[in-house]
């Protein structure tokens, strides 16, 4: 497993989720959730559809303002007026990308650093560093999006994401759209970049195994609130109720073959 995090000892929370609620008409997204994420660490958020994983990863970004509660980043409140700031700091990749399609490869990853005020070379140098970190070969910078393949798409996101090297790492289920090989081949590849950049990862995914490959600390969600968390070996062992059992056991593995 990555052994590039730190304990909450070490350094305060970089996220932090205080008693936390949000609503969507009758539904509870989210319902009292308190939560913490700190520096340097990397944690997968797992649960079934309408968990509120994703509602989670979406006011630490600021996306969704909760309705009762507190989101902080880096110790302060993310308030409307800490937003662009906050951003800045924070990476964030979502399903597919979400790539400028009348942009080129190289287009999308200048997009922030240019409004950031950051010169040619520098812009250069960066791209250059991170596309060898994703994997991209270098003729990809002048193609369109719809020009790349959807493993190449994810890797262009996270590249873009990183530009501006924030200490915070946002993912929600990145890899859900790609077929079982180039998963397979990313979820390689992301552990091996989140244990290299040392970042706060907080990623978002409905895959047990590939939430246990990519973060040494998981958190089970189920109708907005924490259900257990922990290792996967932990939960594993020590289930804290049926619903942690089950949803753990439907991580089915292949049937064995007879002789």
């Amino acid at each position: 497993m990555p052994g590039n995090h730190m304990t909450a000892v070490d350094a305060g929370p970089v996220f932090e989720l205080c008693d936390v609620h949000k609503r969507f008409g009758s539904l509870a997204a989210v319902d009292g959730l308190s939560l913490g994420f700190a520096k340097g660490t990397t944690t997968a958020l797992i649960g079934s559809s309408g968990s509120g994983k994703s509602t989670v990863l979406r006011m630490l970004v600021g996306l969704v303002q909760p309705d009762a509660g507190e989101v902080r980043f880096e110790g302060r409140p993310l308030g409307k007026r800490d937003l662009l700031h906050a951003r800045r700091k924070i990476g964030y990749v979502i399903q597919e990308g979400g790539l400028f399609p009348h942009l080129t490869v190289a287009g999308n990853l200048a997009l922030l650093p240019r409004y950031l005020g950051w010169k040619r070379g520098r812009i250069a140098e960066r791209v250059e560093q991170l596309i060898r970190l994703a994997h991209l070969p270098g003729h990809a910078l002048q193609r369109f999006p719809l020009e790349l393949s959807g493993g190449q798409r994810q890797r262009v996101a996270l590249v873009r994401a990183l530009m501006p090297d924030p200490p915070a790492l946002l993912l929600d289920e990145p890899l859900g759209a790609l077929d079982p090989i180039v998963r397979h081949d990313l979820q390689d590849e992301l552990r091996e970049i989140f244990e290299r950049l040392n970042k706060t990862v907080v990623l978002v995914t409905h895959d047990v195994a590939e939430a246990a490959w990519l973060a040494p600390r998981l958190v089970l969600m189920h109708e907005g609130r924490l259900l257990q968390e922990g290792s996967c070996e932990q939960l594993q062992r020590q289930p804290a109720d049926a619903h942690v059992r089950r949803f753990l056991d439907s991580a089915r593995s292949l049937p064995q073959t007879r002789a």
